[in-house]
C-alpha cells in the first residue's frame, strides 16, 4: 500500500527539486491527507479557527458534523428556490388577471372575470416549475458549474477518497493562504501526506469528434420538425398516420348531442331526481310557494310538491299524480279507455274543440308535474291551451304564490341576479328584457315557423303585483312554453337573485327624478339637457333641409 512508503516522521514531502519547478501560479492550494475521521475533523477545526474560509474536506461516506468544523454556513439554496416559486406564483396570477380580467373578459361556467380559486391549478404549477429552476440553477450557480477539470484530480492518490482516505483541502484563492503556514498546520494534525494541488495541464481543446456528434445529434433532431411542417403545409389523399390510434378515434360528445349511452339520449346528465343541498329543505324558498296556505287549501296538493322533493319515489308519485287526474278522478282509469270517435280516447280530444288533440298537445299533455306550480298539465286543457298561446287567466291560478322575495334583497343579490340573468336568460330575453335577444333575433331572421316569441319583462302582466315572485321563480325552475326549466342549471339562491334583477329591470322602466341618488341627479340632468339640445339641433337642421328642398321645387 501507498502508506508503507511514508517516511519515518509519518509525513510525505514534496521533494525540493519539485517545489522549485513549481511557480507561485501554479499552486490552486494545499491538500493533506488523513487516515480516520476523528484526525480529520480536529485538522478541520485547526484551520476553521486560523481563519481559513475557502477549504473543503472530501471522505468515502458522510461525516456529521463536518459542516460546522469547516466554518461552513447554511447553504442560500432554500431561498433561492422560495424566491423562485413567489415569482412563480405572482407570474401565474398576474398572467391570469391580465388575460382573463383585463385584456380579453370571457365568463367561463358562470365564473367572476378574476376568480382566485380557478386561477391556483396554474399558478400552482407555476410555483413549481419556478421553484424547481431556482433550485437547479441556483445549485449551479453556487457550486461555480460547470467545471470540466478540477485540480485536485491531478493527484492520483486522491483517487482513494472514495475509498478509505480522508482529504482536507484549502484553496490559495483564500485571503489569508501561506503555503507554509498550511503545511504547518496540517503536520501538527497529524497529516500523512501533504501535497501542494497543482493546475491541470491536460489539453482544453474540445476534440474534433465531439463537435460531429453535436452536428450529427442537431441534424437527425431537425428530421421530426422537417416531417411536421411537411404535414402541415402539403396536402394528400391519404389517411394520416396514427401514433396512438386509441386517442384519436376515442368517442367525444358535445353537452348539447345525443348519445346511446343513456336511456334517455341526452349527454348531459342532470341533477338526480329529488336532491337538494344540505340545509336547503326549505319548501317555500324551493317552490316559490307559501306551504302553510297550500296544506290549508289542498292537503293532497302539498304532500304531493313535498314528495317531489323529500322522497326517492316522488318521480313515481308525481307520474302517479298525472294518470289520476288524466282520469279525470276514476279510480283505475275507467275512462281512460273510453272513445268518442275512430279509437281516440276522450281524455285525447281537446275539449274546446272536440277534435283529437295533435301529437305535440298530446306529448305535452303526458309532461309530468311542474315542481313550483303544483298543478298537474292535462286536468285543465282550458289552461294548458292559454299557457301554449301565452293567455293567462290570474282567477283560474288558485295557487298561493310567494309574494315577497323569502330571502335578504341586497345590492350583492341584485349584482349577482345580474350575472346570472345575462348568463341564462338574455340570449333570448335580451339583456334589458325586453324579448329581443339573440336568439329570437336568429329565429325571426331564419323565419322559424315553430318559434314562440320570448316574452318582454316589461309587459305590465309580468310586474310583481300581476305576477307574484314565487310564480316567476317557478317560472325560471320550470320554464313555461318553449322556455326550459333551469332548475338543473342554476342553484335556488341564483334564482332568486334573478327574480329580483327582473324587477330591478322592471322598476327602472319607471323611475322618476325623485328616486335617482342626489349624487347622479345632477349628472343625469345635465346629459338630459345635452340630449333635448342636440335633438333640437337636429330638428332644426331637418326642417332648413326640407324648407331648401321645398324653395327648390
Amino acid at each position: 500500500m501507498d502508506d508503507q512508503n511514508a517516511q519515518p516522521s509519518g509525513q510525505e514531502q514534496q521533494s525540493p527539486d519539485t517545489d522549485l519547478q513549481l511557480s507561485a501560479s501554479a499552486v490552486r492550494g494545499v491538500m493533506g491527507e488523513y487516515d480516520n475521521v476523528d484526525t480529520l475533523l480536529a485538522a478541520c477545526r485547526r484551520i476553521r479557527d486560523a481563519g481559513y474560509t475557502k477549504t473543503d474536506a472530501f471522505t468515502p461516506f458522510p461525516v456529521h458534523g463536518i459542516d460546522p468544523a469547516l466554518g461552513i454556513k447554511p447553504t442560500a439554496l432554500p431561498w433561492i428556490a422560495l424566491a423562485g416559486g413567489v415569482t412563480g406564483l405572482l407570474t401565474a396570477l398576474a398572467m391570469q388577471i391580465w388575460m382573463n380580467g383585463i385584456d380579453y373578459k370571457y365568463i367561463i361556467s358562470g365564473k367572476p372575470y378574476i376568480s382566485l380559486p380557478a386561477f391556483m391549478p396554474v399558478a400552482f404549477e407555476l410555483t413549481i416549475l419556478f421553484a424547481s429552476f431556482g433550485a437547479f440553477f441556483g445549485m449551479w450557480v453556487l457550486n461555480r458549474l460547470p467545471m470540466y477539470s478540477n485540480p485536485i484530480f491531478t493527484d492520483p492518490r486522491f483517487d482513494r477518497a472514495t475509498d478509505d482516505k480522508f482529504f482536507l483541502y484549502v484553496d490559495s484563492k483564500d485571503d489569508k493562504f501561506d503555503r507554509a503556514a498550511v503545511e504547518g498546520i496540517l503536520t501538527e494534525t497529524g497529516s500523512e501526506y501533504i501535497a501542494p494541488v497543482v493546475e491541470d495541464e491536460s489539453p482544453k481543446e474540445v476534440p474534433k469528434f465531439i463537435f460531429m456528434i453535436w452536428a450529427l445529434v442537431i441534424g437527425l433532431s431537425s428530421i421530426p420538425l422537417l416531417v411536421v411542417l411537411k404535414m402541415r403545409l402539403t396536402r394528400s389523399d391519404l389517411p394520416r398516420f396514427h401514433v396512438f390510434f386509441d386517442m384519436d378515434f376515442t368517442p367525444s360528445k358535445d353537452a348539447q348531442q345525443n348519445t346511446t349511452l343513456f336511456a334517455d339520449a341526452r349527454t348531459m346528465r342532470p341533477d338526480v331526481a329529488g336532491t337538494v343541498y344540505r340545509g336547503q329543505m326549505d319548501m317555500d324558498v324551493l317552490t316559490g310557494v307559501d306551504m302553510s296556505k297550500l296544506s290549508s287549501m289542498d292537503p293532497g296538493r302539498a304532500d304531493r310538491l313535498v314528495a317531489l322533493f323529500d322522497d326517492e319515489s316522488g318521480e313515481d308519485q308525481r307520474d302517479d299524480a298525472v294518470a289520476e287526474k288524466l282520469d279525470n278522478g276514476n279510480p283505475g282509469g275507467a275512462q281512460s279507455d273510453k272513445t268518442d270517435g275512430p279509437g281516440v280516447p276522450e281524455n285525447r280530444r281537446d275539449q274546446s274543440t272536440g277534435r283529437p288533440q295533435s301529437p305535440a298537445q298530446d306529448q305535452e299533455l303526458q309532461k309530468p308535474a311542474a315542481i313550483g306550480g303544483v298543478d298537474v298539465p292535462g286536468a285543465d286543457p282550458v289552461a294548458d291551451q292559454n299557457s301554449q298561446t301565452g293567455q293567462t287567466d290570474a282567477a283560474e291560478d288558485s295557487t298561493p304564490w310567494l309574494e315577497e322575495i323569502p330571502i335578504e334583497v341586497d345590492q350583492d343579490l341584485v349584482y349577482r341576479g345580474m350575472e346570472q340573468f345575462n348568463i341564462y336568460c338574455s340570449v333570448c330575453h335580451g339583456a334589458n328584457g325586453g324579448g329581443n335577444g339573440l336568439v329570437n333575433q336568429r329565429a325571426q331572421k331564419i323565419l322559424a315557423t315553430n318559434w314562440v316569441p320570448p316574452s318582454s319583462l316589461h309587459d305590465p302582466s309580468l310586474y310583481a303585483d300581476k305576477y307574484a315572485q314565487g310564480k316567476l321563480f317557478s317560472t325560471i325552475s320550470n320554464g313555461i312554453r318553449k322556455m326550459p326549466g333551469y332548475a338543473a342549471q342554476i342553484k335556488v339562491r341564483d334564482r332568486w337573485a334573478i327574480v329580483a334583477y327582473v324587477r330591478a329591470l322592471q322598476a327602472s322602466r319607471q323611475a322618476t327624478e325623485d328616486e335617482v341618488p342626489q349624487d347622479r341627479r345632477d349628472a343625469l340632468m345635465q346629459q338630459r339637457v345635452e340630449v333635448q339640445k342636440r335633438l333640437a339641433e337636429e330638428a332644426a337642421k331637418e326642417k332648413a333641409a326640407n324648407e331648401k328642398s321645398a324653395g327648390g321645387n
